[in-house]
This record gives structure tokens, sequence and C-alpha cells, in this order.
């Protein structure tokens, strides 16, 4: 089993805010995205590059995950965005608009040759057509990925699709890009949610995300964290089923039966694994809040 990593609140930060840099130290979202793509304006994209990088390797943000987004290397930023984030200390640099596997080999190639360590990780906006339709290529392209990130407003905006609570003209998309992910064990995590007054909306994307099987949810806002944690966390009534069906099991085991059932339904090998990942992923997520 993999190890675990929670990633049920990922925050977006302007690059060029210094205080909402700041701010992350104190919040409690399980990682941070640090823009320095779409909320930093033409004229502070060094300055924004600049404050990043300086804030990551001034450290302070506990044991969040920090990931830098970077401009696209075919603009006048994206290669300096890469060189210096190569050496930064973040965990993961986020790769905007990827719409093939070369994408991410030249984005890789740079961060190599500027002296990017080997645990240093590399996560995909998937929010373009094409990007979608070769989730798979994507997926598979390197050992350093490790997490898809969905644009759903770009992906919308593209499909000419509108923004419903459903979804329903996004799941399509949604749902390739979670075969993808999954087929090649990598983290995915939905995209976010544009209404910031609407809380009961928010909560109720959230659940979707859940049940369509989402690591977590992107955000635009800190006060959306809290709803975030609790939605993309295991329920104690999940947490006490998968206990019951990893003890039925090992008992059963125990005593050389090889047909287990638990509250009238028949349990099964898979029916094991997913529950201890349910309750490794309860761990990692009791640890990130002790250690923190």
């Amino acid at each position: 089993m993999r190890a675990v990593t929670p990633r049920r609140s990922v925050l977006y930060m302007p690059g060029s805010n210094a205080r909402a840099l700041e701010k992350a130290r104190t919040l409690d979202a399980d990682g941070f995205i640090f823009d320095l793509e779409d909320s930093v304006a033409p004229d502070r994209k060094g300055m924004a590059r600049s404050q990043v990088v300086e804030s990551v390797r001034a450290g302070g943000y506990r044991e969040r995950e920090l990931v830098i987004r970077v401009n696209a290397l075919d603009t006048p930023w994206g290669l300096g965005d890469l060189q210096e984030s190569a050496s930064s200390g973040c965990h993961a640099v986020l790769i905007p608009k990827v719409d093939r596997a070369s994408d991410i080999h030249e984005v890789e190639q740079v961060l190599v040759s500027s002296g990017a360590p080997k645990e240093l990780r590399l996560w995909c906006m998937m929010e373009t057509p094409r990007g979608v339709l070769r989730a798979e290529e994507i997926a598979d392209s390197t050992d350093r990925l490790e997490c898809l990130v969905l644009g759903t407003s770009d992906l919308a905006k593209d499909l000419s699709a509108q923004h419903t609570a459903e979804r329903l003209p996004l799941i399509t998309s949604l749902g390739l890009c979670l075969l993808a992910g999954r087929a090649s064990g990598l983290s995915v995590i939905d995209g976010v949610f544009l209404d910031l007054q609407d809380e009961p909306g928010f909560r109720a994307s959230c659940e979707q995300g859940k049940r369509l099987g989402f690591d977590g949810k992107t955000l635009i806002h800190p006060k959306t964290i809290a709803i975030a944690n609790e939605v993309f966390a295991p329920t104690e009534e999940e947490l006490d089923y998968a206990r019951r069906v990893v003890e039925a099991h090992a008992l059963a085991t125990e005593e050389g039966k090889g047909i287990v059932v638990l509250d009238g339904r028949l349990i099964e090998n898979l029916h094991v694994d997913a529950a201890q990942s349910l309750l490794a992923r309860a761990e990692a997520i009791n640890a990130l809040a002790q250690a923190n």
C-alpha cells in the first residue's frame, strides 16, 4: 500500500500577495499551491516568483505540502519559474494546461538541469479538452508525477459548458481523469467552487467529489478549508465499519474459513483492502493534525 498523504484541502494562494503567503503558515489546509500563473498580473510575475521562493525557503508552514504553480514554458516567465522552483525546497511543481506527456518531459528536463532533487514531485493541471483526452498518456509520463489537479473553470470555458450544481457537463472529464489517475496510482484533486457565498453549494460539491473518488478539493478562500477537511475525511461510522471488516476477516482467516459475512454482507479481499486504505487515510490525517 502506497504512503498516504492527506490532500483534503489544497488552497491556492496568489504569489504576489505577501500577506496571503504569511497567513498560510497559520491555516489548516492540507496543502498550499503558491500561484505564479493565473492570479498574478504580468507586471508582477517577477516579484511574485521571488516572493514565493523566499517564503518556501524560509519555511514555517509546519508539515503542509507546498506546491508552486509555475507559468507555462511557452510564456516569458516559465523558464525562470522552473529554474527558481527547482532549488526552493517546495514539495512539488504544478504544471498548468498540460496537453500531452511531452509537456511534462520538457518541464522535467528543465528542473533536472536546474538541480532539482530526486524527491521533487510534479503535479499537472488537467484543464484542457486535449489534456483530458490524453489523461492516460499524461498519468503515465514520469515517475515524478504524483497528482492530477482538475482545472474545472478553464475546462468548462473551453467546452462551452455551463456551471451547474450537479456538474453534469463535466462528469465525463472528471471520470476520465479519475480513471487515468487511479490506474497510475496518482492522487486526483477536484476543481474549485467559485461561489464563496454559497456554503451549502460548496458542501454539496465536496460531497459529490468524495462520492466520485477525489482525494480532496482545491480551494480559493481560507473559509472553505474546514468544510473540505470535514467532508473528505472518513466519518466515524465509516471507520467503525472498516475496523469491523478487518477484524472479521482476520478472525475468519484464523479459523480457516473461506467465506466472511458481516451484517449479512459477503466480505471479500477487495473490501478488506478498501477498509485498510480508509483506516490508513484516517491515521495520516491524525498524524498531520498532531504534527501541527
